[in-house]
């Protein structure tokens, strides 16, 4: 039986796969298909997307809201009813380089339905949630960690039972969904959530980022499918789940236009840093600082509650004499030894005294959310690296949105020649499109092992993609002998792409969220890829031990960046010797575990570094089900949230009659500060989804019905 929409879609995953280069489209005209099955489809294609591609609280649309709100749907397209969502609270102790956050989230429904609650909300991408307490009137109820499909049913038995639940899931190591039911009418409920993360270390400064917004994903792929229907959705964002992004509906919260700022975010933090603090200061936002006798230090917004729309960043500098080049924490627990080990390795006194050339290759991200202030912190830092090549350097600069474009055809010698052009290519930028970061990884990693120059690929981007695993996956084969370094740009990068795509491209991550900073932090990744790395480190602990440490693979290390590995054991004492090679040079350092300082959540650290090891595992081709026992295994033995596991929190006690009716409602995002909504969704998705080509489609498809007088064979050129 001949169905229009499958061929619609078929004519849409025909022009999808035109995404890189340009290539022509046949469309044969036959007796079967008629010039009103034309009209049919292409009216089907544009009333889908339009559909679609409207965002959308008695009612409103998304234009119309000014508050925090959970969305509840109505029976109108694009229209809600409101109930809003008050303020989140975020307060982190840090006690040396581990981070404690509590997470605070109240919901409260001023209607007089019965609601669910759900809010997409962004975490560290080295957040190890492991506690969950739902706070009803006076009592708490404290959540319990289960598989993750176990965990569902229990959440959603509760629901239909009429009883007060909380369910927080895992969707990407830095992207988090909090479920609430039964809301009753004009009633608050409290979730807080406890998180632990691990504070970086580089070029002699300490670094705590918490994310705070969250950057609109670029979707690819096709609808699922379900007896050639789109499959049932999972989630509430506004993108259906694709064969390529199969959660791509719980990882797209509906996104407010950027002239609403909403859900205030109150943050403070408790600073140990055990050492003397030579600055603090905040690039993101404007900070109160009290400083403690005992040189404790305690740290607020300066402006109260402020919305959650750019991720915030505190820096920490000890004082010179205090500046740590070696250090051990060990913390015990039920018979067990965990141990944290950071070492810096020594400066290279010869640092530019012998230049190496080098091929570098520039990846810059053009596409519709980079609009705004991110494509002008890219252009600078980009035109900065420009300045930096000498004219023994090779380079090349790849463009890309929905297609990558090339400034060369090759890479070339950075003389004045071809730095004028680049110079110019790059003034020229703008930004606009879906972000197919597939096409431009591919064409700068050529996978070759074997270059006659010193090959670094920097890449400059906000990673704003749904497909990740896939992304690391082509990293992985097409690396070569290469250097991948990923540059974060915006207020609110993906920073988990950020950060594992260097990890797999055996490069570093820098992140720069203020213009302001680009200079610094520009300066600091020279510093890094100007420098030999330091390579093949290796681990002698004492004789006899029973260790087991993570990540396995040591990574290099380049100028500033300390060694940080997680270990178990069962012995606390003798020495830790710590060897590798730092140019022509080896070097080593010895760390007696006497004076290893004791520290609590060191235990947590290390599982939630062996269940990261284990996921990289399965994204290089590790047996799927292995891996999610491991994680499973580890998860639950240590409480912690994982892809594979939950936590929930039901009441015992039913609150909602099972004749009222329970209404769903979503929290809508933030637009992260400086971003365009225009640019990334407009009156259809562009970022999100390469719509405006599927409305082109529908178009052309009206227009060629309304000119074709008799079936006839024609050729098209898209």
């Amino acid at each position: 039986m001949f169905r229009p929409q499958i061929l619609a879609r078929n004519v849409i995953s025909s022009v999808r796969s035109h995404v890189i280069f340009e290539r022509d489209l046949y469309v044969t005209l036959g007796a079967a298909l008629g010039t009103g099955i034309l009209i049919s489809i292409g009216l089907m294609v544009l009333v889908l997307l339009l559909s679609s591609g409207a965002q959308a609280s008695d009612r409103v649309t998304l234009s119309e809201i000014n508050e925090g709100s959970l969305l509840l749907k109505t029976d109108e397209p694009g229209h809600f009813r409101t109930a809003p969502m008050l303020n989140s609270e975020v307060s982190i102790q840090v006690n040396g380089i581990i981070g404690r956050a509590t997470v605070v989230q109240r919901f409260a429904n001023p209607g007089d339905d019965w609601v669910e609650g759900t809010y997409v909300f962004p975490l560290p991408e080295s957040a190890a949630v492991d506690h969950l307490k739902m706070h009803v009137g006076e009592r708490i109820i404290e959540g319990q960690i289960k598989e993750r499909g176990e965990a569902k049913r229990t959440y959603e038995q509760a629901k239909q039972d009429g009883k007060k639940a909380s369910l927080v899931e895992q969707e990407r190591p830095n992207m988090f969904t909090t479920s609430v039911a039964n809301i009753g009418p004009h009633d608050e409920i409290t979730i807080e959530i406890e998180l632990q993360q691990t504070v970086r270390y580089d070029q002699g400064s300490f670094f705590l980022r918490f994310p705070l917004a969250i950057t609109p994903r670029y979707i690819p792929g096709q609808p699922e499918l379900a007896n050639n229907e789109p499959s049932q959705n999972s989630g509430t964002g506004w993108s259906p789940n694709t064969d390529q992004v199969p959660d791509a509906s719980r990882i797209t919260p509906v996104t407010l236009p950027e002239h609403v700022k909403t859900n205030p975010v109150y943050l403070s933090i408790e600073l140990n840093a055990g050492f003397d603090l030579d600055t603090i200061r905040s690039s993101s936002h404007t900070i109160a600082v009290t400083q403690e006798p005992d040189g404790k230090a305690h740290i607020t917004l300066a402006d109260g509650a402020v919305p959650a729309s750019r991720d915030f960043e505190l820096m920490w500098t000890p004082q010179p004499s205090a500046a740590p080049r070696a250090t051990v924490f060990t913390q015990e627990r039920d018979g067990e030894l965990y141990h944290l080990l950071m070492v810096l390795p020594p400066e290279n006194e010869l640092a530019g005294a012998h230049y190496t050339p080098r091929e570098v290759i520039f990846i810059i991200d053009t596409s519709g959310s980079m609009a705004g202030t991110s494509i002008e912190q890219a252009k600078q830092a980009l035109l900065m690296a420009l300045d930096r090549l000498r004219p023994t350097d090779r380079f090349n600069i790849f463009e890309f949105n929905s297609f990558t474009t090339p400034l060369f055809d090759a890479a070339y010698f950075a003389d004045s020649d071809h730095i004028y052009k680049a110079r110019r290519f790059v003034e020229r930028l703008n930004a606009n499109g879906g972000t197919e970061i597939a096409g431009a990884l591919h064409a700068a990693l050529d996978g070759r092992e074997s270059h006659d120059l010193l090959r670094q690929v920097i890449f400059l981007t906000d990673g704003s993609v749904g497909n990740e695993d896939a992304l690391f996956d082509m990293i992985r084969k097409r690396l070569g002998d290469s250097r991948l370094f990923t540059i974060g740009i915006g207020s609110a990068p993906n920073s988990y792409f950020m950060k594992k795509a260097a990890e797999f491209g055996h490069g570093t991550f820098t992140y720069i969220g203020d213009v302001n900073d680009v200079k610094t932090r520009m300066t600091a990744l020279f510093a890094k890829l100007e420098n030999p790395a330091a390579q093949n480190l290796s681990v002698i602990w004492p004789v006899d031990a029973q260790v087991e440490t993570w990540p396995r693979q040591l990574p290099d290390l380049y100028e500033g960046e300390p060694l940080v590995l997680s270990a178990r054991s069962n012995r606390f004492d003798g020495n830790l010797v710590v060897t590798g090679r730092r140019g022509t040079e080896r070097w080593h350092v010895t760390l007696p575990f006497a004076k290893s300082s004791s520290e609590s959540g060191i235990d947590v650290r290390w599982a939630r570094a062996k269940i990261e090891s284990i996921l990289d595992a399965g994204i290089s081709g590790a047996n799927a089900e292995l891996v999610r026992q491991n994680v499973i295994d580890i998860a639950l033995r240590h409480h912690l949230v994982s892809k594979y596991t939950s936590l929930v929190a039901v009441d015992v006690t039913p609150v909602r009659p099972l004749d009222e009716l329970l209404r769903h409602g979503a929290v809508p995002a933030n637009l992260p500060d400086g971003q365009v909504h225009g640019k990334i969704f407009g009156s259809l998705p562009q970022t999100a989804t390469p719509s405006e080509l599927y409305v082109l489609v529908g178009l052309l498809l009206l227009a060629l019905a309304a000119w074709l007088k008799r079936p006839r064979a024609i050729r098209i050129a898209i």
